[in-house]
């Protein structure tokens, strides 16, 4: 059954869907409540949360684990020689500039914001059934850090991006959610097209603005420890407006100049920050804190994708573990589109290599150097690490930094690095959602991404005055449920997709090889064949 034709309007040359302009008015009248009445949106958000948690909970914890799964599959089987583009396609990009993108878009403001924080926070508040402020807290909390940021997160983002850039690039559909979603075989649905993207927009825009509220927050502790800048909401609001304007203009220049350059330099600073702590810190503790903390990572790994805790009166895991999976999936059709975007000429197991195990690989190293530095710190040196991040999340870095030589220099450099990751951030989701909002063009107007820039914006601004960064955590695990289920039918039609597009590409190998097999055993002279 062909799909009812969308009503639609044109900004300059691109045709805007209705469901997406329905989707653009429900952000700005959330903006709008957050804005007016930031007490009764907190409240609504957490009423919300506590019913998310209390029951879907397990519902993230099977639906991400699964999507692992699938990746290694995907990866170790013969589905992955299979390229995304024509045979002959060749990568857009180089390696080093594709995964620069892909990373600073993923997570970078996340593991500036959380590299000290999350492990000095289970250092105090450990899961259930761990003493708090031991060496087993120190060793848990680095394993956790490590789950939180390891394989499953980019999991989730290579699955939608995966899916997204098959249905693209080898069948030739517009780079939107619901080409996917309407690939499956079932009429209800393939109706779900419209409302598929709907929610991949809406749970883009509070996914970006979350971490964009937490760069703000962490780029004013930054200012204020190198330049004296005030710690206030009016400081805040004043970076998400100055950053707001920088990521505009970078995302108006396009992927191929402002993006890519800017995601390169990001990836090189946050390089050196790197080295710089490993030789000026503990070298030997990080070192050690990167084996042992792989090591008991790769050994609970199925443990702690599935635990809950049916039996205790903890909140741990739906604060901490649940919380993660929901931002992982707000921001899958956001990363997994902009991911989709660059990745052409690639093949199925190198896309799940680069977009899986390398990332995580390098999420391992930046908790070591970080978390692992300042773990020894609170445990070895006495220093009050724990204190700080207990009275301000976002200058657990910098607390850090002020136990380093050449501990301004670090902290300059830090929030430099946030600054340009809210950039990178910013300018690739209002390049993803102008895609989405102009049927996947992939080179949507400048006056598109401007309208988002600002919502995205404004959002930002309505959490941070409606109860900080709790109330952005609250939103995100809110606006991100309805998405899950759209990932699971994405998953769905890929599989399918995939074995469908081998099958040919084997039935083309056998019939190549039997014309080959022919021409080989013809007697001479016979053309035949």
């Amino acid at each position: 059954m062909a799909d009812k034709p969308h009503v639609a309007r044109r900004i300059g040359s691109h045709e805007i869907g209705a469901e997406l302009v329905v989707s653009a008015c429900l952000i700005g009248a959330v903006v709008a409540w957050g804005l007016v009445s930031p007490g009764t949106l907190a409240a609504v958000f957490d009423t919300a949360l506590a019913a998310i948690t209390r029951n879907f909970g397990w519902f993230y914890l099977w639906l991400v684990l699964g999507l692992v799964v699938l990746s290694v599959l995907l990866a170790a089987s013969p589905y992955g020689n299979l390229k995304l583009g024509g045979e002959d396609d060749e990568p857009d990009f180089s390696l080093g500039a594709w995964f620069s993108m892909l990373f600073a878009a993923g997570m970078g403001i996340g593991l500036v914001f959380w590299g000290v924080a999350e492990p000095i926070s289970h250092y105090g508040e450990p899961p259930p059934g761990i003493a708090p402020q031991t060496p087993e807290a120190a060793n848990a909390a680095m394993r956790y850090s490590f789950f939180h940021w390891g394989l499953h997160p980019w999991a989730v983002y290579s699955i939608v991006a995966l899916a997204i850039a098959f249905f693209q690039f080898r069948r030739g559909g517009p780079a939107l959610v619901s080409t996917v979603v309407r690939s499956l075989p079932w009429a209800p649905l393939r109706r779900l097209g419209p409302v598929a993207d709907m929610l991949a927009v809406i749970a883009t825009a509070f996914g970006v603005a979350a971490s964009l509220g937490m760069g703000a927050l962490q780029i004013n502790s930054g200012l204020h420890r190198v330049a004296g800048l005030p710690v206030s909401s009016a400081s805040q609001v004043g970076i998400i407006v100055f950053t707001t304007l920088i990521f505009l203009a970078s995302a108006v220049t396009g992927v191929e100049r402002g993006i890519k350059w800017l995601s390169t330099f990001n990836l090189g600073v946050a390089g050196l920050l790197t080295l710089a702590v490993l030789l000026l810190g503990p070298t030997v503790v990080i070192i050690d804190t990167l084996t042992n903390t792989l090591g008991s990572y790769l050994t609970e790994l199925v443990r702690m994708s599935l635990r809950t805790t049916p039996f205790r009166d903890s909140t741990w895991v739906g604060g901490w573990t649940v919380f993660y999976w929901a931002w992982w999936v707000s921001w899958a059709p956001f990363v997994g589109l902009f991911i989709a975007r660059v990745s052409r000429g690639r093949t199925i197991r190198e896309f799940i290599f680069g977009t899986v195990a390398v990332p995580a690989l390098a999420a391992f190293i930046w908790f070591s150097v970080f978390g692992g530095t300042a773990l020894h710190f609170e445990l070895a040196r006495g220093l009050p690490i724990a204190e700080a991040v207990k009275g301000d999340v976002s200058t657990a870095l910098f607390a850090v930094f002020d136990a380093l030589p050449f501990g301004a220099v670090l902290s300059a450099a830090a929030t430099l690095l946030v600054l340009v990751f809210f950039v990178t951030s910013g300018d690739s989701a209002v390049l993803v959602l102008g895609m989405m909002s102009t049927r996947g063009s992939e080179h949507p107007s400048a006056r598109v991404k401007i309208v988002w820039g600002a919502l995205i914006a404004g959002i930002a601004i309505s959490l941070l005055f409606a109860g900080g960064l709790q109330a952005v955590q609250t939103a995100t695990i809110v606006f991100a449920l309805p998405f899950a289920f759209v990932i699971v039918l994405m998953a769905a039609a890929l599989w399918r997709g995939v074995k469908a597009d081998w099958a040919e590409h084997e039935l083309k190998e056998r019939a190549l090889r039997r014309r080959m097999r022919a021409l080989a055993e013809a007697p001479p002279g016979d053309t035949r064949h």
